[in-house]
Parts: structure tokens; C-alpha cells; sequence
């Protein structure tokens, strides 16, 4: 929390991102990313269904239909369940993660066929998603605390004019990446383009962000997500469908419990 307020305080002196009063990269890197999380605040609880496409180097695919939960915290992370619901082989799986401001999240998956659930160590969350392109990293709320960031310049993506601000992990042993650059438009602060680097600085993964729409005359949640490795030529798409917000989700809704009993 020290963290944050002393974030806020910057930003306070620094002025809006963009202006003048943004001193150095850093500082408005930082008032950036500040704003892009002020902006999404506020909406308390959500559901969606998904529809995930993995994709091979040969282009075969492999669909699979999820549903998710969601639950704003106050102080601290957000807190969130996948279900998945087909195919056969892997309905019933569920993964629960408590994201934290400061220090490790937690996250764990069960496996209906084994039936138990397993944690997962933050020591493996570069490790692959359901054999998915997206790691366990990648499925935390990205709080502002958990990086030090860094405006690079501005640019131009699809004819939206963008910031772009490099992300660097604060935990640098456990992360998978030594920075995200990230394209943030600067009408609305939404994430348009992520691209990931190693823990060797090689570029390893661009994710593209589409077809943002406003929910709750307030809330900007995109329709579809791809993201494509670099390195080993697979790829995979999320699809969003069904938003919904404030439908009454409680934290009893996101205890290790229930991901056994998710349904």
C-alpha cells in the first residue's frame, strides 16, 4: 500500500499522463499505468462465457468453451474462477486465482480426473494454461504495485493513437518475462497490444486486444484476444461473450471449495 500512495502522490505532482508536467519516462510510464487502473475501478463483481481456440505451428485447432468469474477486492487483488465446460476431456477443470497487490498470488487448479486440486507455485507460473499460449502469469490482474514502468513513445495501432509503456516484472525471479511493452490508447487507457520478452530479452509473445465495448455505461471489456508465439508457432484466441456485472458473487464464491463444487 506504501507503494501506491506514494504512486498517487507522484501523480498528483506530475499532472495528467501525456502533459508536460510528466518530467521523465519513468514518472509518466507510472502515471499511466495509474490511470488505466483508476479507470476500471468500481465494478464489483462479473461473469462471462468464453470460447478458447488453440492453434498448432500446422493449424490445427482445438475449441473449448469456458465460463469465468470475477470479484473486485478492496486493497487488494481481484479474485477470479475458470470453469471449463467442454470438451469431455477436460470439463469440470477449475482454476482459482487470489491476486495480491504485494507479494505472490495464489492460484490453484482442479483436475476432476485425479480429483484434487493442486496449488501452483509461483515458481511455475511462466508454465502454460491448459496447454494454452497464455501462462498462469498472464491470467493475474495485472496490479499497479506488482511493476516499475517506463514510456517509450507514442504510436499509432489500427489509426488509435497510443502510449506505449514498457512493464518490468518487480518480482524478477519468478516472473517469465523481463518486460511487457504495452500500446494503451490514449482516449480510454485500454490495453491494444502486449508484446512479451523472455527472461533472455527475446521477443516471445504478442497478444492483440479487439473489439473493446462499454458495459455499465462505465466498463470497457474487449471481445476477442489472440496471442501468438513467436517461438514456437502456436497461437490462441479468446472469444467474450455474455458480460454481466454486479450479479451478487460473494468470496464464498471463490474459496478452494468451490472449484470442486463449480458448476
Amino acid at each position: 500500500m506504501k507503494k501506491l500512495f506514494l504512486a498517487v502522490i507522484l501523480t498528483s505532482l506530475i499532472g495528467t499522463p501525456g502533459t508536460a508536467f510528466a518530467e521523465s519516462p519513468e514518472e509518466k510510464g507510472l502515471a499511466i499505468a495509474l490511470e488505466v487502473d483508476r479507470r476500471d475501478k468500481g465494478w464489483g463483481d462479473s461473469m462471462l462465457k468464453m470460447v478458447m481456440t488453440l492453434k498448432n505451428r500446422h493449424g490445427q485447432e482445438s475449441i473449448r468453451k469456458i465460463r469465468g468469474k470475477s470479484l473486485e477486492v478492496t486493497d487488494d487483488g481481484d479474485k477470479s474462477l475458470t470453469i471449463f465446460d467442454n470438451p469431455r476431456d477436460v470439463k469440470g477443470t477449475a482454476f482459482l486465482t487470489f491476486t495480491h497487490k504485494e507479494g505472490d498470488d495464489d492460484q490453484w487448479l482442479f483436475l476432476p480426473a485425479l480429483k484434487r486440486v493442486k496449488r501452483i507455485s509461483s515458481r511455475n507460473k511462466s508454465g502454460s494454461f491448459m496447454g494454452s499460449e497464455f501462462s498462469y502469469e498472464d491470467l493475474s490482474s495485472q496490479e499497479v504495485e506488482k511493476y516499475s514502468y517506463k514510456w517509450i513513445k507514442d504510436d499509432v495501432v489500427d489509426g488509435t493513437e497510443c502510449f506505449v509503456v514498457e512493464f518490468y516484472p518487480i518480482d524478477k525471479k519468478n516472473s517469465g518475462y523481463t518486460r511487457q511493452v504495452t500500446w494503451i490508447d490514449k482516449s480510454e487507457y485500454r490495453a491494444q497490444r502486449v508484446e512479451y520478452f523472455d527472461r533472455k530479452n527475446s521477443h516471445l509473445k504478442t497478444l492483440t486486444i479487439k473489439g473493446y465495448k462499454k458495459y455499465a455505461d462505465k466498463y470497457w471489456r474487449a471481445d476477442e484476444m489472440h496471442i501468438v508465439n513467436h517461438q514456437n508457432g502456436k497461437s490462441t484466441s479468446m472469444k467474450f461473450s455474455g458480460y454481466k456485472f454486479g450479479t451478487g458473487l460473494k468470496d464464498r464464491d471463490f474459496s478452494k471449495n468451490s472449484l470442486k463444487r463449480a458448476k
